[in-house]
């Protein structure tokens, strides 16, 4: 079947030419896995060697980092002082210093981030959602890691007054104004990168731009 563009023939031509060359990019750049083994696993990943040929045939080992998915939630929370997140503070082993972020965790096995995100929140900081939408997702960190993080904007929040927390979690929560977490995104305590990547998919849901079309021009 024989595709159609819409516009012009300029700019059919253009978008054609565009989608042609990104292909040849891609067969120009991409490897191909041949094989694999599992290296280690514990409670939260696996790791494992990845054998994959490069484009040109050249065969290479790359080690990789097998997880459960990850879902962030940004609850907002209509007060008489204007929209607020509600946070969590929480030390983090890995930095070996406090975080404040918004809550999140593993996605259990059959169950869907939507509601991961809706039982982390309700866990950590004693909020449910009203109203709990999808705005984007990421991969974690596609140097080296296989799963994606899933992010999630939760509206009109009922507090419970309630939270259950894992056995080795110590968690703090606050309300924090938004124009103060977005200003110190960066800086501590707003040391988590994917809480800066969950502040760029809040601040493009509320302030919505027109998206560029293939050949560069805005829509």
């Amino acid at each position: 079947m024989a595709c159609k563009f819409k516009g012009s023939l300029g700019e059919s031509l253009r978008a054609l030419l565009f989608f042609g060359l990104g292909c040849m990019e891609e067969n120009k750049l991409a490897w191909r896995e041949e094989g694999r083994k599992q290296v280690f696993d514990c409670r939260i990943f696996s790791i494992r060697e990845s054998y994959c040929r490069s484009p040109e045939n050249e065969l290479r080992t790359f080690t990789v980092i097998d997880a459960a998915d990850w879902v962030i939630v940004i609850p907002v929370l209509e007060t008489p002082q204007g929209k607020k997140f509600v946070m969590v503070r929480q030390w983090r082993h890995g930095s070996y210093g406090l975080s404040l972020e918004f809550p999140g965790g593993v996605s259990e096995p059959g169950e869907e981030p939507i509601d991961a995100a809706a039982r982390e929140m309700h866990e950590e900081t004693g909020y449910k959602p009203g109203k709990i939408r999808k705005i984007g997702e990421f991969s974690s960190n596609p140097a080296i890691m296989s799963n994606r993080t899933h992010f999630f904007l939760a509206e009109d929040l009922v507090d419970t007054g309630k939270r259950k927390l894992d056995i080795d979690e110590y968690v703090e929560t606050e309300l924090v104004s938004v124009d103060t977490v977005i200003q110190g995104m960066g800086r501590a305590p707003y040391i988590h990168s994917l809480m800066g990547s969950a502040i760029t998919l809040y601040l493009q849901t509320s302030f919505p731009t027109k998206r560029p079309s293939a050949d560069g021009a805005t829509e």
